[in-house]
C-alpha cells in the first residue's frame, strides 16, 4: 500500500506519515506509530475518538492495523498538507487569499463545534494548532490528530486531567494555573483563538526577536499588540486588501481576542464563535485585554506536552499600523 514507505509526508512526536494507495486506487495517508510501548494509549485514543466522528471538517479514519508491535492508522489523503505552511510567508509571498483564510477558519470552527456538541460524547481535542489542520484538494479544512483527545459525557462541564497536554503556545492557562478555573471544552476555544490570531495576522503570536532587541515595537505578544491598536483607534495595515477583506481579518482578530481570554468563563462556546465569524463586524464588541502569561516556558515536563514553537521568518513585515 505504501510501496515500502518511500513517500514520506511528514513526521510528528508519535511517528511518521506516509503516502499510500488502496487497491481501489484511492490515495491515503498512513500514520505509523514509532514507539509501540509509549504509543499504546495514543493509538487507542485516536481509534476510539475518530472512529465515531463523521463531519466534513474532521479528517476521516479509513482503517487501522495493530499487529504485534506495529500500529498504523489510515486516513484520507490531504493533497494540500497542513495549514501551517500556508499561514506563514514563504519568500515574502502568501499562497492563500484573506477570503480563503477566513473560510478555512470558519470550517475549523465548525469542526470543533461538532466535536464539542455534535456527538453522543463531547470530544476535547487538546491540540488545536496549524500543524493539525489538514487541507483537502479544495482547501476544505479538516481537524486531525486525535492522539491527545479525551472523551467525556456531554453534561460534564469540568473534566479531570492527570497532566497538562497540548503544544506550547496554544495551551490554555487553566492547564497550568488551577486558580483560573477548571479544565473544560474552553481549553480548545483558547487554542482555536491562538490559531485564529495567527491566521489573521499571518505570523506567529510570539516574536522571539524581542528577547534579543528588547524593543517593544517588535510586537512580542501579537494578540496584546493587536488589542492595543484597536483600543487606540489605530488602523492596522494588512497590505493590498479590499475593504471586505480588511473587515474579514478584523473580525477574525476580535473573535480571537474573545477566545483567548484568561478566564475560561469569559470565553465563548464554539457555536457562539461560529455565530460571530458568520455575523457582521458591527455586532461584535471588544473583549477585555487578554493577559500575558508565561506559557512559552511553563514548569511542566511530560509526554503529553510538546514545545515545537518556532519564530516566523517574516513577522514585522506582515502587518503595520498607521494613525
Amino acid at each position: 500500500m505504501t510501496k515500502g514507505f518511500r513517500d514520506k509526508l511528514g513526521q510528528g512526536g508519535y511517528g511518521s506519515v506516509f503516502k499510500g494507495k488502496l487497491r481501489s486506487g484511492d490515495l491515503v495517508a498512513v500514520k505509523m506509530l514509532s514507539n509501540p510501548k509509549a504509543d499504546g494509549q495514543e493509538f487507542i485514543n485516536e481509534v476510539a475518538t475518530i472512529g465515531r466522528i463523521h463531519h466534513v471538517n474532521v479528517v476521516r479514519l479509513i482503517g487501522y492495523c495493530a499487529k504485534n508491535s506495529k500500529r498504523a492508522l489510515v486516513y484520507d489523503f490531504m493533497p494540500n498538507g497542513s495549514l501551517e505552511k500556508y499561514i506563514f510567508c514563504q519568500d515574502g509571498k502568501f499562497s492563500l487569499s484573506f477570503e480563503q483564510m477566513y473560510k478555512i477558519s470558519l470550517g475549523v470552527a465548525r469542526g470543533i463545534e461538532y466535536l464539542h456538541q455534535g456527538c453522543d460524547m463531547q470530544i476535547l481535542h487538546f491540540d488545536i494548532k496549524p500543524h493539525n489542520i489538514l487541507l483537502a484538494e479544495n482547501f476544505t479544512p479538516k481537524v486531525s490528530d486525535f492522539g491527545l483527545a479525551k472523551l467525556y459525557p456531554t453534561d460534564d462541564s469540568i473534566v479531570t486531567l492527570t497532566a497538562a497536554r497540548g503544544t506550547l503556545g496554544y495551551m490554555a492557562p487553566e492547564l497550568f494555573y488551577k486558580n483560573i478555573g477548571g479544565v473544560s471544552y474552553k481549553a480548545d476555544i483558547y487554542s482555536f483563538g491562538m490559531l485564529l490570531m495567527e491566521m489573521a495576522g499571518r505570523r506567529k503570536n510570539w516574536n522571539e526577536k524581542w528577547h534579543v532587541s528588547n524593543d517593544s515595537s517588535s510586537q512580542t505578544y501579537f494578540p496584546s499588540w493587536v488589542y492595543d491598536q484597536f483600543a487606540e483607534g489605530r488602523h492596522i495595515e494588512m497590505g493590498e486588501t479590499t475593504e471586505e477583506e480588511h473587515e474579514m481579518v478584523k473580525k477574525m482578530m476580535i473573535v480571537a481576542l474573545w477566545c483567548i481570554q484568561m478566564k475560561p468563563s469569559n470565553r465563548p462556546s464554539m457555536n457562539k464563535v461560529v455565530e460571530m465569524l458568520e455575523g457582521s463586524i458591527e455586532s461584535l464588541q471588544m473583549p477585555p485585554k487578554p493577559f500575558l502569561y508565561p506559557q512559552e516556558r511553563p514548569a511542566v515536563t511530560n509526554s503529553s506536552t510538546s514545545s515545537n514553537v518556532s519564530s516566523s521568518t517574516c513577522t514585522d513585515s506582515t502587518i503595520s499600523v498607521s494613525n
